[in-house]
Order: C-alpha cells, then structure tokens, then sequence
C-alpha cells in the first residue's frame, strides 16, 4: 500500500495540500482516487482542484482489501451476536473512492462527520454503507462521538496495520484525528518502505 500510494501520489491528481477560500489548510496532505473530494464544497468532483487531471483510480488490491476486512467483520459480528442477517448491521459494498491522507508527524484532522446532502450519495449514506480505513506508520489517537465536542469524545490508538470500519448506524458518527504518536511505526516498514515519519490512512467508502 505504502509503495502503490507513493507511485500514485507523484503523478497528476496526486498528493496536495487542500485547504478553504479563507486560506486555512488542512493539517495533511490528501489524494483521492476514484472521485476527488473538495473539502471547501463538501463535494466529489471529477477533476483535481490543482491541476484539473481526473483522480487516479482505486488499484484493485485495495479494493479487495476493504472487501475482505469486510466480510471478516460480519463473521466476527455472527460468531458474537447469532444473527443470521449481519447485512443488516453492517452492510457490504462495491468501493469506488478511496481517500488517501498522510499525517507528519504535527498533523490533526478535527472531529467532523459525512453530511446527507453534500458527501456521499443519499443512497450509501441511508443504506449505512461502511468506510473501511487502514493505518500505516505513526501511531494515531482516534477521536469518534455521538457530537461535535472533543472533551465528550472517546479516543482510542491506531497503530499501524490497524482497520476500522464504521457503517450501519455509526456511519454517521463525529471523528478526527488529534494527534500523531512519533517513532511508533514498525521499523520492519520503515526498512521496507522508506515511509517519512507520519501516518498513512487510507479510507475506502461507495459513492
């Protein structure tokens, strides 16, 4: 993944550094594949907002990827719950997007969450359709919550090689990133991969 984002991010549509009209940046550098999304509109787009390419497409390793953690996660919820129907707690689906982030080391992402109207279609959003995401490098402190509100918020660590799904009902939840763990990335990656220090999130998702 590390190796296939760096390919990716050095071409057109690649790796930038979004931000809003106001001038405020982003502390990350971001590259979408399959749609490009603009945090100023809240919107998927079919161009770059830097150089006006189309995004790259999502390579089919990371699609299986998201699919197979997937269908790991309704095992796990069947093995635990007896339901005969986990598509109704946590649905599959065919991802087309893929959001790729990478935090240094001072990066953070505040709490926010998907809108109705403006981020995914209405049908993903109402069908709680998952967002798989995958950690590599730097450790991260996760923040989710039912609201906008940090101190309320629960945290948990995402050390690298970690997946987290949220669909169903928590695919609406408030989440970010407040900070970036230095010297936690495996040094096995690190020899492999010559990744700089920070943390590589990759968030698969449908439209």
């Amino acid at each position: 993944m590390v190796k296939k984002c760096r390919d990716l991010g050095v071409r057109p549509g690649g790796f930038y550094r979004p931000g809003y009209q106001d001038g405020a940046k982003l502390r990350l550098q971001m590259m979408c594949l399959g749609l490009n999304w603009d945090p100023q509109t809240r919107k998927y787009e079919k161009q770059h907002p830097l150089d006006g390419s189309e995004p790259p497409g999502i390579p089919h390793e990371f699609c299986g990827l998201a699919e197979r953690a997937i269908q790991d996660s309704q095992s796990l919820i069947k093995a635990n719950t007896g339901v005969d129907n986990v598509e109704n707690i946590l649905p599959r689906m065919s991802p087309n997007i893929c959001i790729v982030n990478f935090y240094t080391t001072s990066g953070r992402l505040g709490l926010h969450q998907v809108h109705r109207d403006r981020d995914e279609s209405r049908e993903s959003l109402s069908k709680g359709l998952p967002v798989v995401s995958f950690s590599l490098g730097d450790s991260a402190e996760f923040l989710y919550g039912d609201q906008r509100n940090v101190d309320a918020a629960q945290r948990i660590v995402l050390e690298s090689g970690d997946v987290l799904i949220f669909g169903g009902n928590s695919r609406h939840i408030f989440h970010g990133v407040s900070s970036i763990i230095p010297n936690t990335a495996p040094n096995s990656l690190l020899e492999e991969t010559n990744l700089l220090p920070g943390r590589l999130n990759l968030t698969i998702r449908q439209f």
